[in-house]
């Protein structure tokens, strides 16, 4: 990735990038390159996070987080009669969302090995309708590995173990139209922004008015990625992560949503009251939205100690947890949303 590459040539190559939750370290290297490009001096703490930061007109910050980490699984089971592997989830997904779903079984020496997810009894033509259509569980689900193996001995013969993980495959694609359609823009799509973002402020020469931390994290989608060490003077957190569209919710794929409140209760009022105002006054497509089954890394901050304002944006993405969906004007929008408030 150049200087000029645009959000949606960023994203894409997040989305080839594998970072399961726990094992984000190559991901993590490689945008903290992208961020020392546009001359943002970067660290990494002890847990994994990567912090980048944008010296502002004040010493007070301002901290902007995404999770590059993933949804997943991990092997938990090897059947030694017949080799069948079984898995368990890596983040909150349902087991039919990934039926049937190509994987990469990566060992602990980083072999990766191609595999299938799929259901105890898929085969109408063995187990008829009635079975093959009952509940996807945990319990129910395995990887079917393409190799010629027929017990444990032979897989472990392989060198895969338990504790390994299993990598789904995104399936990233860019249409004529300008959607992207993948697994886990959740929250690749907010590492992708605030990427671009950090480097059009660089390129444009804007000084932001609080200096700007942009934090990406590693343990999101499991509950603790903010967790940990953070900067100090830290007066707002607001994090990067996406818009839930879908039936009854307000968030669009064309716009960014900034959301008023999640599971874990309102962000803070009148954060969420100047977002919505600069989207406004410099006429950028929003969306506002509450999220009752979504959790995010500024209420994790704030659950660790932080002692700051906290809101959520980010783009309108269909389908969370699943075949995911979003559109470039969201990405954009999210990105114009950024650049006016840290500049305001």
């Amino acid at each position: 990735m150049n200087k000029e590459s645009s959000v949606t040539d960023i994203l894409m190559e997040l989305l080839t990038t594998r970072s399961i939750a726990g094992h984000t370290e190559e991901a993590m290297r490689i945008i903290e390159e992208r961020f020392r490009v546009f001359g943002l001096k970067t660290k990494v703490t002890r847990k994994g996070n990567l912090l980048a930061t944008l010296k502002g007109r004040s010493n007070e910050g301002i901290i902007m987080s995404a999770h590059m980490d993933t949804l997943g699984g991990m092997i938990s089971g090897i059947d030694e009669g017949n080799g069948t592997i079984r898995l368990r989830s890596i983040g909150s997904f349902t087991m039919s969302s990934i039926e049937g779903e190509y994987c990469r079984i990566e060992t602990w020496d980083r072999k990766l090995f191609d595999g299938t997810v799929l259901f105890d009894s898929t085969s109408v033509h063995i187990h008829g309708m009635e079975d093959a259509s009952v509940k996807r569980e945990n319990k129910n689900m395995y990887v079917r590995l393409d190799e010629e193996v027929s017990s444990g001995e032979d897989v472990r013969k392989l060198g895969i173990s338990v504790g390994n993980y299993i990598h789904f495959d995104p399936r990233p694609v860019m249409t004529e139209s300008g959607f992207i359609k993948s697994r886990h823009l959740d929250d690749k799509a907010g590492v992708a922004i605030l990427l671009r973002a950090a480097g059009d402020l660089v390129s444009d020469a804007i000084t932001p008015s609080y200096t700007l931390h942009m934090l990406v994290t590693g343990y999101e989608e499991v509950g603790h990625g903010a967790a940990g060490f953070l900067p100090e003077n830290v007066r707002e957190f607001i994090a990067v992560d996406m818009g839930v569209a879908g039936p009854g919710r307000e968030s669009s794929e064309d716009k960014v949503t900034i959301c008023a409140a999640d599971s874990s209760g309102p962000f803070s009022y009148l954060l969420t009251k100047e977002l919505i105002e600069v989207a406004k006054t410099e006429s950028i497509p929003y969306a506002v939205d509450t999220f009752p089954h979504y959790g995010s890394d500024a209420a994790v901050a704030l659950r660790a100690g932080l002692d700051a304002r906290h809101g959520l944006i980010g783009p309108g993405v269909d389908s969370s947890h699943a075949m995911e969906r979003t559109h470039a004007k969201a990405l954009n929008a999210t990105i114009d949303l950024i650049k006016a408030y840290v500049s305001r």
